[in-house]
Parts: structure tokens; C-alpha cells; sequence
């Protein structure tokens, strides 16, 4: 039979050989030298460091990403020094120099009187789980983009432009400045799918949305897809004469495409008219009103021939 010394040292072996062969690393740390007593030999296969090389929470600390570093080990000894158990996900430098996501779980030891011993813990490699938060989270930031999103012609929606406009709305007010609002409508479209079909009606939105796109330049500028045909240009701190010359460019864009419209009663082409409306608004101004007004100019622009611009 063995005895009891014999007995506790073949079962500490066979606890260190099962701790070493998962894929968890085991590791425990003197809280009075902060010096490692022991990691497990698998870190040297995650992080290319040799288990020789981890001396202290030094090398620990140094090992991680700078924009983690400073939170982790704040955390880590805050909840050390309570005697908490805790966890921690970070990045850790690998010897190559690329970085590895890990999940430290620590449990504080303490001794007879009460008082912190050592802390022991394992780190986890939690690369490909976060690697598939990161999907998740860029999926559904792409699902918030099509909410928001005209998925006929990729333009932004009536749920977006109301929700810009009324930013913009507010922004003009706050700061002074002038703000300006195309509204723009396909010139006999029900004839044009009339003639043509729906496939090609689908065709003609996409083709003029890309033309507004065009038209409207600068990354402040705001297209929409109003409904049906209409479509709307937002352009914040925008006087008239600049709005009017985004207007026109619209016609010219849309010009160039050529496409042809044989029911079109202004033109054998597609065309655009066009309602402008620009406000600098005051307290007492109304953005439904501003709306309304611009929306008058356009059917203005309708009544007097299409393929026209009305403004102030």
C-alpha cells in the first residue's frame, strides 16, 4: 500500500495531467510576490510565450492590448483586493504580435484569518466566440440600415428622411442657419409603367435615384425616397441659390441618362419636377408648414408643364 505522502503526490499528478491536457489554462498567482506560481504549459501553443516566461502580473499586464490594459487590471485588482471572484475578457498580445481574445475566470483564495493568499484562475481562448458576436453585431447593424433604407432603390426611406429632417430641423434653429428641401416627382410615371411595364418602372426609380445621388454631392446632403415617385433632397446650411443650382443639376444628371418616355406629355424623356423651398427657421416656425409650402411649389411645377423647377 502506499502512504499518505505517496497517496496526495499521485493525485496531485493526476490533477496537473488533467488540468494540462484541456484547452483552459490553468494559472495561480502568490497575492503577496504578485509572482506566478504556476501557469499551465498550453500557453506557450495560444500565445507563443513560454510558461518560463510569465514571472509576474507584470508580464501578465504588459501582455495586452493598450486600449484594454488599463480597465482589466483596475478591475482584476479592485475585485482582488475585496476578495471577489470575478472574470475578464481581453485582448492578449501573442509573441507574434498579433492578439488573441481571452476570458480570465479568477477565484481569490484566502487563508485561515480571512485574508487574500492567492488568486487562481483559468484563461480561456474566446476568439471565435467573439468573432461571432462581431458578425452579430455587424448583422444587425446592416438590419437597422435596411430598416432605414429603400430597398428598391437604396436611397434612404420615409422613416429615415423623417427622422433627418426633423434632426436637421432642429439643428437649423439651434445654429442660425438656413436649411433647404427638394421635392421632386416623376413627371407622368403612371404612363411610364403604363408603356413600359413595372420592371421597367423599377428600373427607371433606380436609375433616378442614382441621378439625385449624383446631383446632391456633399456627404451633409440627404436623398430620400418620399413615395411612390417622389423623392426628396435634404440639404442643410443651404441658401437658395445653392439649393436652386442642386436643383438644376438634377435636370442635367437626369438629362444625360436619356431615358426614354413616350407618354411623357413634356418630353419623349423621363423628367423631373421640382418644388425648392429654403428657411432659416425661428421659434415660431413650423416644419410642417415649411413642408407644405414646398410641397405647393411643386405641384406649382406640375401645373405649369412639368419638367420644371419652382422655387421663391
Amino acid at each position: 500500500m502506499k502512504n499518505k505522502p505517496e497517496e496526495l503526490a499521485a493525485d496531485s499528478s493526476v490533477y496537473k495531467t488533467l488540468l494540462e491536457s484541456t484547452r483552459a489554462i490553468p494559472w495561480k498567482i502568490d497575492w503577496k510576490t504578485m509572482k506566478f506560481a504556476y501557469i499551465g504549459p498550453q500557453i506557450e501553443a495560444l500565445l507563443g510565450w513560454t510558461p518560463e516566461s510569465w514571472q509576474s502580473v507584470e508580464d501578465w499586464a504588459s501582455r495586452m492590448h493598450p486600449d484594454d490594459q488599463g480597465w482589466v487590471v483596475d478591475f482584476c485588482v479592485a475585485q482582488s483586493k475585496s476578495g471577489i471572484d470575478h472574470e475578464a475578457d481581453y485582448r492578449a498580445l501573442h509573441k507574434d504580435g498579433h492578439y488573441v481574445w481571452i476570458r480570465d475566470v479568477v477565484h481569490v483564495s484566502r487563508d485561515e484569518n480571512g485574508e487574500v493568499e492567492a488568486l487562481i484562475g483559468f484563461m480561456f481562448d474566446i476568439s471565435e466566440r467573439k468573432k461571432t458576436e462581431e458578425k452579430v453585431v455587424a448583422l444587425q447593424k446592416k438590419l437597422e440600415e435596411y430598416s432605414f433604407q429603400d430597398g428598391l432603390t437604396g436611397v434612404a426611406n420615409r422613416r429615415m428622411f423623417d427622422s433627418f429632417l426633423d434632426e436637421a430641423w432642429h439643428s437649423a434653429l439651434r445654429n442660425h442657419q438656413p436649411l433647404s428641401v427638394l421635392l421632386l416627382d416623376i413627371d407622368n410615371f403612371k404612363q411610364y409603367n403604363d408603356l413600359h411595364g413595372h420592371l421597367q418602372g423599377d428600373e427607371c426609380l433606380k436609375r433616378i435615384a442614382n441621378v439625385l445621388m449624383g446631383a446632391a454631392t456633399r456627404s451633409k446632403d440627404f436623398v430620400a425616397r418620399f413615395g411612390g415617385e417622389e423623392f426628396v433632397i435634404v440639404l442643410p446650411e443651404t441658401n437658395p441659390a445653392a439649393a436652386l443650382k442642386v436643383a438644376e443639376r438634377c435636370h442635367q444628371h437626369l438629362l444625360r441618362e436619356q431615358i426614354a418616355h413616350g407618354g411623357n406629355s413634356a418630353s419623349q424623356l423621363v423628367t423631373l419636377s421640382i418644388g425648392v423651398g429654403t428657411i432659416t427657421p425661428a421659434r415660431n416656425d413650423s416644419l410642417t408648414d415649411f413642408l407644405g409650402l414646398v410641397d405647393q411649389r411643386l405641384y406649382e411645377a406640375k401645373h405649369q408643364g412639368r419638367n420644371r423647377i419652382v422655387a421663391a
